[in-house]
């Protein structure tokens, strides 16, 4: 299958890339500064923002299923106005399109959110996520709209390297004790959308972890797993820290998970058992 993973040379995309080129998929990757490492890739520099350049590399390469895995966090540009450019080249060649959300869309205010939840955003990041999800669902209605969580995996992920380095006491900061997410390891997650690309599944996905953690316990496992001293390992709380973004967001992905044959490990399960 041709498969186009847009957001290529990020943690979740070199992930993504991997996968489809050891399953034999014809892969080829987009990146805005500096193409990915694997070789064997067609590397294809893409500024999501431009309309123009989207139609034109999704009809260069002609994809029959298409993995948007980018985004910037303070770019409302390249997340939501990206996001529909990508739908748009993705409908007008016809390919399949899955679309990876966050849980930001949502506030926090639920114990849980299912799939059906509507999303209400607190953080303009969270705006931004849920205004790419409108643009894909009107231009693509077919498509897959995966939501994930915080992703973790093989010590690269950015809570690992912050974890590493408060430990090691070469960062000052704390890791929160209200801020609760559902945790999935990147290639859990790489192997769900890659599986919702090449079955062309659509429709809301959630693909988070089954546990519910806040950062600070996540940072106790990650530092136990590497060997590190948890106890040097601060805690704050966000509230004290005056940052406006969602506190507690729980996905519930057991809807999700009945469709999918990827298991949805939680972090108690892959921090501490070996890689798949």
């Amino acid at each position: 299958m041709r498969i186009l993973i847009v957001g290529g040379s990020g943690f979740l995309g070199t992930e993504l890339v991997r996968l489809g080129a050891e399953a034999g998929h014809d892969v080829a990757a987009t990146y805005l500064t500096r193409p990915g490492e694997r070789p064997g890739i067609r590397w294809l520099p893409l500024d999501v923002r431009s309309r123009s350049e989207a139609a034109d590399t999704f009809e260069a390469f002609g994809p029959e299923t298409v993995i948007n895995a980018a985004y910037r966090q303070a770019d409302w540009a390249s997340t939501a106005d990206g996001a529909a450019n990508i739908a748009l080249a993705a409908a007008g060649t016809g390919a399949h399109l899955v679309h990876v959300s966050s849980d930001v869309v949502f506030s926090g205010a639920a114990s849980r959110y299912c799939e059906g939840d509507p999303p209400d955003p607190v953080s303009p990041y969270g705006a931004a996520k849920a205004a790419a999800e409108t643009a894909v669902r009107a231009v693509a209605p077919g498509a897959a709209i995966a939501r994930t969580s915080l992703i973790i995996g093989y010590g690269r992920s950015t809570h690992e390297s912050l974890v590493h380095a408060l430990a090691t006491g070469r960062r000052a900061g704390s890791l929160f004790t209200d801020d609760v997410k559902c945790p999935v390891h990147v290639t859990d997650l790489a192997s769900a959308l890659m599986e919702a690309a090449v079955r062309g599944l659509s429709g809301i996905l959630h693909v988070a972890g089954s546990d519910a953690l806040t950062r600070y316990e996540l940072g106790l496992l990650i530092a136990r797993r590497d060997g590190l001293d948890a106890a040097r390992l601060p805690s704050g709380r966000r509230a004290d820290a005056g940052l406006h973004a969602p506190y507690e967001v729980r996905l519930d992905c057991s809807a999700t998970q009945r469709r999918l044959r990827t298991r949805l490990r939680g972090a108690r399960d892959f921090l501490t058992s070996p890689a798949p």
